[in-house]
């Protein structure tokens, strides 16, 4: 059974640090691709960031550029994190990370996903 454990998230005040993480497991191919998204109360999903497995190539919303920092262990059943600077109030979200298995740069492709994990920041 393919899982997606996202973990990490919590309370943290304007201009604090998290790290999140993700723990693939069951996969069976060789993910393309991982990636973080994001969604808001009362908005849709968005994107955050993702990590191409085959080059390392590391693709970022504008939003939260110079802020977040994606590494992931590019194997099959990746471990993957995004440390999160600098954070915002507008930061708060559920994040998600996801996996794809035929990649579309930037954050195209991504067909597996996990549970969530909440990130507050407060002002």
């Amino acid at each position: 059974e393919v899982q997606l454990q996202a973990s990490g998230g919590g309370l943290v005040q304007a201009g604090g640090s998290l790290r999140l993480s993700c723990v693939a497991s069951g996969f069976t191919f060789d993910a393309d691709a991982i990636g973080w998204f994001r969604q808001a109360p009362g908005k849709e999903r968005e994107a955050v960031s993702s990590l191409s497995n085959s080059d390392g190539k590391t693709y970022y919303a504008e939003s939260v550029k110079g802020r977040f920092t994606i590494s992931s262990t590019r194997s099959k059943n990746p471990t993957a994190w995004l440390l999160m600077n600098s954070l915002k109030p507008e930061d708060t979200a559920v994040y998600y990370c996801a996996v794809a298995r035929w990649f579309v740069p930037p954050f195209g492709g991504f067909y597996y996903w996990g549970k969530g994990t909440q990130v507050t920041v407060s002002s």
